[in-house]
């Protein structure tokens, strides 16, 4: 199939997109807090149908504190082809020990030469994704 047969759009399962999400290691968390919203980007480890990721004491964890309802975004791009996929949930500051303790196991280390200790997991309550097939835009007259 060439590329222009193929359609620009295809909207993912929830269990496609999930396949993203476990393949991809960084992404945006976007939080809303006295209406204000706010995103910041994160790098995460995807497993038993979770998000976790780590963080320091700051606006991120405060704004996760106060409304733990979020939006959370990762995408790819290649030469030809991209997806996105986006997931709505809640999270909650891993805080029993044995819950840090299991968390460590995962392979998740910060980026950023910065100490973050804090474990933050990301339940879904939703997840949605699309696959986009790049090309040039069509000749409207070939429409």
């Amino acid at each position: 199939m060439t590329t222009e047969e193929r359609p620009p759009v295809v909207e993912l399962t929830a269990e496609e997109a999930w396949k993203y999400v476990e393949k991809t290691f960084h992404g945006r968390i976007a939080v809303s807090v006295g209406n204000q919203p706010d995103i910041f980007p994160i790098n995460y480890y995807a497993h038993d149908g979770v998000i976790l990721f780590r963080t320091a004491p700051g606006t991120k964890l405060a704004g996760l504190t106060i409304n733990s309802h979020v939006a959370f975004e990762t995408d790819g791009i290649m030469s030809d082809e991209a997806w996105s996929v986006i997931i709505k949930g809640s999270c909650r500051e891993l805080e029993r020990s044995a819950e840090i303790e299991e968390a460590e196991k995962f392979p998740l280390k910060p980026w950023v030469r910065t100490p973050k200790y804090r474990y933050v997991e990301l339940t879904p309550e939703s997840v949605s994704g699309r696959f986009f097939n790049l090309g040039p835009e069509p000749d409207p007259d070939e429409l």
